[in-house]
């Protein structure tokens, strides 16, 4: 992992802390989950299950307070996304190949 992607994942994990703590920020348990787990999986695959029902599979390239963005899409290899983590109902991880 490179530096500034530990940089990123430190600042991600303070957010969900704040999320959590609920200083400097509303109190919101589903939020802080979300921060921990886009910053956990910062760099690697994932698939993005929105409320509409929709999934997105990519990488995860960045993040900030409201949107994560995805590269590498699978089935649309030229495209990136953009998605609110408001609209984010589930994050699914594949932890062994």
């Amino acid at each position: 992992m490179t530096s500034s992607c530990r940089i990123v994942s430190r600042i991600l994990v303070y957010l969900a802390r704040l999320y959590l703590d609920g200083i400097g920020a509303p109190h919101d348990p589903k939020q802080a989950a979300r921060w921990f787990g886009l910053a956990a999986q910062k760099g690697k695959r994932v698939t993005v299950r929105l409320r509409s029902g929709q999934e997105l599979t990519g990488l995860v390239r960045d993040t900030n307070a409201k949107v994560a963005v995805l590269g590498a899409l699978g089935g649309r290899e030229f495209f990136d996304a953009v998605v609110s983590l408001e609209h984010v109902e589930a994050v699914l991880i594949r932890t062994k190949q």
